[in-house]
Parts: structure tokens; sequence; C-alpha cells
């Protein structure tokens, strides 16, 4: 829950609200244009256009239904509490909108996970935006799932409705106040709330939208793997906005996560590419970049409170894990791979990673790494299973094992939904031509004005 107080004086700490502001819109980055440029150039060139246009698509809805309704049921008062055979605590936050956040300019804003402590030094404007960047790579990451015949009018409907009857549930439970953090579960930035969440919803998804057409499942190259790469550059610097801005303020706690989150994520890289090179001989790009990947996802739960040592381990598992799945099991390799169309390996890269980070963090979770919210509050710290409490790993798996029944059965009845009113794939013609039927446009222009196309018999 948000906590809204008034303070006296002068109580704007203008480098907090600098940095948080500015990590906001590295994770912004990370979405517009992030994962447009690094989805538009993963897929085959007929579907470029649609695959990016998407992702913009999602950021633009996201925020709407985020600042009228969706941003409180995230971390607003609490609206439902859970069944008295539950644990105690509230599931989900009450629907108000945060438009008078805008003139909010005397009042300052206290996480719940910080309750009692002073308030930070920034209005709450601030705060809805930061956790709105989060909120929109959600179903953005999900899309990675089912590009390619997903049709454009289901997107539509899909992504405000998933963001506030599914995202919000997840993030209210586990940092808006609810009963998952209340339980003692702990994700430090989304591990669960964002990449498992949008792995095993898109995961559902792709099982019941179907595949994409055979002979796209068996050649889909990439267009360009340098825009790829430019995207997942800036997925992987926009990251430090991402961890980096979860203390709230600029302390050196955001200095620890953000050098845990690039150790990770290195170690993640060079593991993968490590098992490519002993596997099949050479180096992959396209390896590579899901190997970046699943060390940003694995350390995203656990970015504050791991030491050096810890991020490293987790970034070396977070790669050989998810390289296992994907290798021995992925790719159409057993019967359910070859039933749901995971496109770009999205259950792999940040679903499986997610748990790894999730559970890890229960097992190497330092009690010396101190996170301090503000500049003079309270400090929090977790106890993993290696410095002696065992309990912090069933935490965690039951909080990955809510976060994964939420979202399939979530999913499901709200694709369901959506299907009897509008189609969830595209025709067929349209699935065989791509960017040029859903939107009249295609991704590169091949000839120059003036420029004789040739025809059959040139």
């Amino acid at each position: 829950m948000t906590i809204v107080q008034a303070l006296p004086g002068n109580w704007l700490d203008t480098g907090d609200n600098a940095w948080q502001l500015t990590a906001a819109t590295l994770v912004g980055i990370m979405s517009i244009p992030g994962l447009a440029l690094l989805y538009g150039g993963a897929v085959k060139k007929k579907w470029a256009v649609n695959s990016a246009f998407m992702v913009f698509y999602a950021f633009s809805a996201v925020l709407i239904v985020w600042i009228f309704w969706a941003y409180n049921m995230s971390f607003g008062k609490p609206w439902f509490n859970m069944p008295s055979f539950m644990p105690s605590g509230a599931w989900i936050g009450h629907p108000d909108p945060t438009t008078s956040a805008y003139n909010m300019e005397k009042e300052a804003i206290i996480p719940a996970a910080a309750a009692g402590m002073p308030a930070l030094g920034y209005g709450q404007a601030t705060m809805v935006y930061f956790q709105f960047v989060f909120a929109a790579i959600t179903p953005i990451i999900l899309l990675g799932a089912i590009l390619g015949r997903v049709s454009f009018k289901a997107w539509v409907i899909f992504v405000p409705l998933w963001t506030t009857f599914i995202y919000s549930i997840g993030a209210y439970s586990l940092w808006g106040g609810g009963w998952l953090g209340s339980l003692g579960v702990v994700d430090y930035s989304g591990g669960y709330v964002i990449h498992l969440s949008s792995a095993v919803s898109g995961f559902t998804a792709a099982a019941i939208i179907g595949p994409r057409l055979p002979r796209d499942r068996e050649s889909f190259q990439p267009n360009n793997l340098l825009i790829t790469l430019a995207g997942a550059g800036l997925l992987w610097l926009g990251w430090s906005g991402f961890n980096g801005g979860d203390p709230f303020t600029a302390n050196a706690d955001a200095g620890v996560g953000v050098l845990n989150t690039h150790t990770a994520t290195a170690a993640a890289l060079l593991t993968w590419t490590v098992l490519d090179v002993f596997a099949y001989g050479k180096p992959s790009i396209l390896g590579a970049v899901n190997g970046m990947i699943t060390g940003l996802v694995a350390i995203t739960p656990a970015a504050g409170y791991v030491n050096g040592t810890g991020a490293a381990i987790l970034g070396v598992f977070a790669a050989a894990l998810p390289w296992m799945t994907w290798n021995f099991f992925g790719n159409g390799k057993t019967w359910l791979f070859r039933k749901v169309d995971d496109v770009l390996g999205v259950i792999h890269t940040h679903g499986v990673a997610a748990i790894v980070g999730g559970i890890g963090t229960g097992i190497l979770a330092d009690p010396k790494m101190i996170e301090w919210y503000g500049t003079k509050g309270d400090s929090v710290s977790v106890t993993g299973w290696y410095y002696g409490n065992f309990h912090q790993v069933i935490l965690q798996i039951e909080g990955a094992a809510f976060i994964i029944a939420l979202n399939i059965v979530g999913t499901f009845i709200l694709l369901k939904l959506i299907g009897l009113f509008v189609p969830l794939r595209f025709d067929e013609e349209t699935l065989l031509i791509g960017d040029d039927a859903v939107h009249g446009e295609e991704a590169y222009a091949i000839y120059a004005d003036g420029q004789r196309v040739p025809v059959l018999g040139d």
C-alpha cells in the first residue's frame, strides 16, 4: 500500500527525485526502443513492423490503464483480503485513479515495504511513473512467446485486461503490502512479478492461440541480427535502472544493485556461449543474447540481497539451466514444445531463469547485504539457506507457485473470453503475407523511387 503523507518545509530531495526519474526512463528504454528493436530484428522480415508496433501499443495502453486504476490496484489501499483458510493479507488494491498525483507538489510517499519509515523525498507522480515502466514491460516480454500469429485486435484488448486483472494481483501480493510479502516472500525488482509472470502467461497464450504456420516454425531466421543486438544492448544497460532504482533512493544500495546486475549478466552470457561452443562448435550471437537475458532475469529478484559472489553464481546457473531446458526439451524436442510454439523461448529465458533467481535468492541471500529505504529509513535484510535460514527457500517456492497458478488460470480465462469477440490469431492469408496485410507497411524499402521493379521473365 502506498501511503501519502504531507510534509512541512523543503521536503523534496532533488537527487533522489532525479535518480528515480532517470532509473524509470532507463527501464522505459528497455521497452521502447529496446524490445521493439530486439523483436523487430529477431523475427522474419514479414513480421518486423507488426512485432515492433505491438510493443509501442502495449507501452501506451498500459500507461492509460495505470494512471486511471491499475497503479492503485497494485500499490493502493487494500480492496479484497485473502479467504480465511489462506494466509492473512490482501491480494489486490482498490482501483482508484492517480491523476491527482500531478498536483501533489507538497506531498511525499512511503512505499508499503517501508511502512513506518520516513517518507521518500519525492512526490507520488515520480513513483507512479517508476512503477509504470515495470508494468509496461511485462506484457511486452509476454509478447515474445506469441509473435508471428497473434491477432493485433486481440492484442489490443488483451493488454489492458491482463494488466488490470493479472499483473495487479501479482504486484500487490508481493510489493503492495499483500499477503505474499507479508509471509516473507521477497522479490527485489520483479523476478516473479514481471519475468515469471510474463513467461507463464506467454506460454499459456501460445498454447491457446496455436502455433505459427509450419513453414514459419521450420524456418524463422532473424531478418537483422545487428538490430537485434542493438535492442539487446539497450535491454542490458537499461537494466541499471531496473535494479538500481528499487532502493527508491540514490543511495549505496542502488550501486550494489547495478553492479550485481552486470556481474550476473556477464557470467550468464559467457556461460551460454561456452555451452554453445562445446555443444555445437561455434559461438552463437542469438545464444549470447539469450544468455544475457537469463542473467538479467535471474539477478532481478536478488540484486539487493546477494553479494558479488552470489551474483556471479546466479549468473552461471541462470544460463546453464535454461540452456539445458531449451536444448534438451525445447525447439520441438518433446511433445509439449511441439504443441506449444513459444517463438523466442520466453519460458526458458524468463521463466526458468526467474525460478533460478527467485529460489537462488532463498539460498544465497546474505544478511550482511542490508537494503536501506530513504536516507534515514529502516533497513531490510534477508537471510538465505546458505547463511542458516532454509525457510526462505520454502517461502520463495510458495511465491513462485502462486504466480504460476495465477498466470495460467488468469490468462486462460482472459483469452477464452476475448476469443468470443475477436479471433485470437490472424487468418491464413494474413499469416502468409505478414506486415503488409496487417498494416500496409513493410520494414525495408527494397526499391527506391523511380527504380523499375523486376517481374518474371526479365
